[in-house]
């Protein structure tokens, strides 16, 4: 499974826990809970990165973030 960072809020609109993957354009997915809407989000990713290869689009690789020490 690919590794993006995922962004994980609670909306009062849609009363539900949302999960963003910022990499990933117009990838999200919710859930009643926060481990529900990172589940969910992680086959939306699978998802997103087929239909990507699917119409030869590119796939970013997964920035990840760096720790520095001072």
């Amino acid at each position: 499974m690919e590794k993006y960072e995922t962004i994980i809020f609670w909306s009062d609109e849609d009363q539900a826990f949302v999960a963003d993957v910022p990499q990933l354009p117009g990838c999200m997915a919710h859930g009643n809970t926060q481990e529900e809407a990172l589940n969910n989000v992680n086959v939306a990713i699978q998802l997103w990165i087929d239909t990507a290869r699917e119409f030869g689009d590119p796939v970013p690789e997964p920035a990840g973030r760096r720790l520095m020490f001072a």
